[in-house]
């Protein structure tokens, strides 16, 4: 049997028509009174009485009675009894502000009058523990009578075999592997571990404008006194027939090709400079180009001297002409301006809060912002009409609520979210006590 505990229970109960109607055994907690919920003793609201106050209070182990100066009473400090009357006047209880405050020993006991009810209070001593309840011998079951023999059989059998298999497995003496020489491996190993090098390509002897040309194999030098062969040619001859040769080679590439070839009159560009002119060389085709610095074969030299060095004017790029060309008038870029109309009837409204003609004049005040959406897309368009019914709620602080689109004759996705966009940041002068559902209908239809 557990020993009791030393320290007494604060047991406080309520009595009303001479009955105890509650009762609470306190160890450490305050007890408070009122109409409020939390209190530990409810009691009916009163004009005496606050909300909430407690009657007695746990200070350093130590419980303590708690009076104002209206509450009535009394309590035997173990000698006589005392009403609550001498323990304000007497000096009995300490003063806190407009409360008093009476520390009670464990032989204190007392009431506490509340009008139609009465609190009472006293200390008694803690019931003791009741010790656990042990069943007899005969009627307790151990463990193994209660556990599963065939279970436990079949996992004791089950650890004992994995177990063992692992621990021969450790000790066994792992297999030594055969090396294998390369000869004997299999292709397809071989294969996988030298990668095969890919087949180089063949190289092929292209000609080309940078090609160096060959070396001819030297003549054995003639005897003293004879004369050298008359089949070599002069230097600058070989010269000039090799630029001749390179020439006729890149002039059917790439932008020569386009440009036009001196003398082959089939170029691109020289069929448009030199077309009217009838030239058939872009020399000539260019002549009639006023302030154009044209790069002729005299200017530029036949292999000698400093390329590039041609005489030119230079002039405005307006100024530049063809021979026998007339003028080309571009004319002037003009933005065609398209115009759409906007028609709006009247809205439906389900709130006497939001008046319909005010909110039609606020909304046509705002079909700028609406129309805009339309012909931005009649521009692309100029075929778009029908239209479009929106649906949304006004909130009671003015701006817009839920937002849905009705009807949409148009077909286009772009103008109803740019109407969406518009309306939502609209904040209308209506303050209705719930959410206005408002329906409104667009009409739109070019003007031209």
């Amino acid at each position: 049997m557990a020993a009791p505990s030393p320290s007494k229970l604060l047991r406080v109960g309520l009595i009303q028509n001479g009955q105890i109607v509650e009762e609470h055994h306190v160890r450490r907690d305050t007890v408070t009174i009122g109409h409020d919920a939390r209190n530990t003793i409810v009691l009916p609201a009163s004009d005496d009485r606050p909300a909430r106050f407690g009657v007695f209070e746990n200070q350093g182990q130590q419980f303590q009675l708690v009076i104002n100066e209206s509450m009535q009473g009394r309590v035997n400090l173990g000698s006589s009894d005392v009403d609550f009357d001498a323990l304000r006047s007497q000096g009995l209880a300490s003063r806190r502000g407009d409360l008093y405050i009476l520390p009670l020993q464990e032989s204190a006991r007392g009431k506490v009058e509340l009008g139609d009810a009465t609190l009472f209070f006293q200390f008694v001593a803690p019931p003791a523990e009741e010790s656990r309840p042990i069943l007899p011998s005969d009627v307790r079951v151990s463990r193994w009578k209660t556990m599963d023999r065939v279970f436990f059989g079949i996992l004791a059998a089950s650890l004992l075999i994995h177990f063992s298999g692992a621990a021969i497995i450790l000790a066994a003496e792992a297999p030594k592997e055969q090396e294998l020489a390369l000869d004997q491996l299999d292709d397809r190993f071989v294969r996988a571990i030298i990668p095969q090098r890919p087949p180089e390509p063949a190289k092929t002897a292209a000609p080309g404008p940078t090609e160096a040309p060959k070396e001819d194999t030297p003549s054995p030098e003639p005897k003293d006194g004879a004369d050298k062969p008359s089949t070599e040619k002069p230097a600058a001859v070989a010269s000039a027939e090799r630029h001749a040769e390179m020439v006729k080679k890149v002039s059917d590439k790439g932008l020569l090709k386009m440009l036009g070839s001196r003398g082959s009159g089939s170029g691109a560009f020289q069929d448009v400079l030199g077309g009217a002119s009838g030239g058939s060389d872009i020399a000539a085709a260019l002549q009639g180009a006023g302030g154009v610095g044209v790069a002729n074969e005299a200017s530029v030299g036949k292999g000698t001297g400093p390329r590039g060095g041609g005489t030119g004017t230079v002039t405005g790029i307006g100024e530049l002409g063809t021979q026998g060309g007339g003028k080309v008038d571009l004319g002037t870029k003009k933005e065609v301006e398209v115009k759409g109309r906007v028609q709006e009837s009247a809205p439906e409204v389900d709130s006497s809060d939001v008046d319909r003609d005010a909110l039609a004049r606020y909304v046509r005040a705002r079909k700028g912002a609406i129309q805009s959406c339309y012909e931005k897309e009649l521009k692309r368009n100029p075929n778009l009409k029908g239209k479009v019914v929106v649906r949304f709620s006004i909130l009671p602080s003015g701006r817009v609520g839920d937002f849905e689109i009705d009807e949409n004759t148009l077909g286009s996705e772009a103008v109803a979210s740019c109407i969406r966009a518009a309306i939502r940041g609209w904040v209308f002068p209506f303050k209705p006590d719930d959410a206005a559902t408002v329906s409104y209908p667009f009409v739109f239809s070019p003007t031209g």
